[in-house]
């Protein structure tokens, strides 16, 4: 029986291992091991890469969507309007700037934010007074949109934007799952006023550890952001608000550099691992993933649907195949948000039916085939 895992870290690791080592020997030499000049380095790549002014590495990609929302201006109490189909984070880092998520329905193909289920909340909850969008139910302002570019596919930015000029919402990216990822032409990151970004040892573009980044093209903003990475000090033992210990380290940051040479590659790796598994999934019951035409979809995740997803979630463990699922339980039915279950039906019935298949640059053409064998033996013997 083969073993594939969902992700295969070490593969990577051997591609930038020499070029790691030698700057890794250089820091521990130094003892410059935080905010140094692998830190500058990498910002300033990172920005050009994605075609933003600045970039600001910080400890986390939830202390990232967090520091954006605070320097986007942002007030304790307003509230944002986001998806329940994320990663838990994203609504923690709305929650610890003190805001409340307005949680809204997905799409069904894309499963990133619906711009309809936005519009239909502004409609039935909310009035414009020209100025600021206001919640009629308890007159507290509704401030920003946090579309979230789910599984490395970038929102349908346009009506995003749109509804952020009409309403004079502010638009916060949480890029975690979608570096390099493209709308028209565009990277994620650079599209809003300002995005979050996760490095997570298993994303597109990892650390080895935790680290995260913020983008925006406003200097304002990022400047905020500096001063909450650090205790909110813009030099040192001088602080000019309340911050916290938020800082990307050397070592981090040198990683991400050596892999950031590559991301391209990688993701053109995953793109074309995708287009093999559309095509031999196929003629199954499976519902493969659907790319906008306006995207370049990035496959942070390869994510399908199957209305048997636990049973074949359990064939395939026992077939030697990593599989995930994300997210199981939307964040809405999550015991510290106790919502209403029914209340976003697309998302409730995607979270029963989603999968993760293996999925990362080295996966073999003789690996995909195993998968999708075993998922068409799965299907056979269940009469379908």
């Amino acid at each position: 029986m083969k073993n594939i895992p969902l992700v295969d870290l070490k593969a990577q690791f051997k591609k930038i291992e020499k070029d790691v080592q030698n700057s890794w020997k250089e820091i521990l030499d130094s003892m410059y091991l935080y905010l140094g000049p692998n830190v500058q380095k990498f910002e300033g790549e990172f920005s050009k890469y994605l075609g933003a002014k600045y970039a600001i590495g910080v400890g986390s990609g939830t202390d990232a969507i967090h520091f954006a929302i605070r320097a986007a201006g942002i007030k304790q109490g307003e509230k944002i309007i986001t998806v329940s189909h994320t990663f838990f984070a994203t609504i923690e880092a709305i929650l610890h700037a003190g805001c409340e998520p307005i949680l809204v329905d997905i799409d069904e193909k894309t499963y990133n934010i619906n711009p309809a289920s936005v519009e239909e909340f502004i409609d039935k909850s909310c009035e414009f007074d020209g100025e600021s969008l206001i919640d009629k139910r308890d007159r507290k302002r509704v401030a920003a949109i946090l579309p979230v570019h789910l599984y490395g596919q970038p929102a349908d930015m346009d009506s995003i934007l749109k509804l952020g000029d009409m309403y004079n919402l502010k638009v916060i990216e949480d890029a975690s799952q979608a570096h390099g990822a493209e709308y028209k032409g565009k990277k994620a990151g650079s599209l809003g006023d300002i995005a979050g970004f996760s490095f997570y040892f298993s994303k597109n573009l990892g650390a080895v550890g935790e680290a995260g980044g913020v983008t925006t093209n406003n200097e304002e903003y990022a400047d905020i952001v500096r001063k909450l990475r650090e205790h909110g000090q813009i030099d040192k033992y001088h602080y000019t608000m309340f911050g916290f210990n938020s800082r990307l380290d050397e070592i981090q940051a040198a990683v991400l550099r050596a892999k950031l040479k590559f991301l391209d590659e990688w993701n053109e790796k995953r793109r074309k691992i995708a287009f093999l598994y559309n095509d031999l999934l196929k003629d199954t019951p499976i519902i493969v993933p659907f790319e906008m035409e306006s995207v370049k979809h990035v496959y942070h995740l390869y994510v399908v649907r199957s209305k048997k997803r636990n049973d074949l979630f359990d064939y395939l463990r026992k077939n030697g195949i990593g599989v995930g699922i994300h997210y199981p339980v939307p964040c809405h039915l999550q015991t510290p948000l106790n919502g209403i279950k029914g209340s976003l039906p697309t998302t409730e019935m995607v979270a029963e039916e989603v999968i993760s298949l293996p999925m990362h640059p080295f996966l073999t053409q003789e690996e995909i085939r195993y998968i999708v064998d075993k998922i068409k033996e799965f299907f056979s013997t269940e009469g379908i």
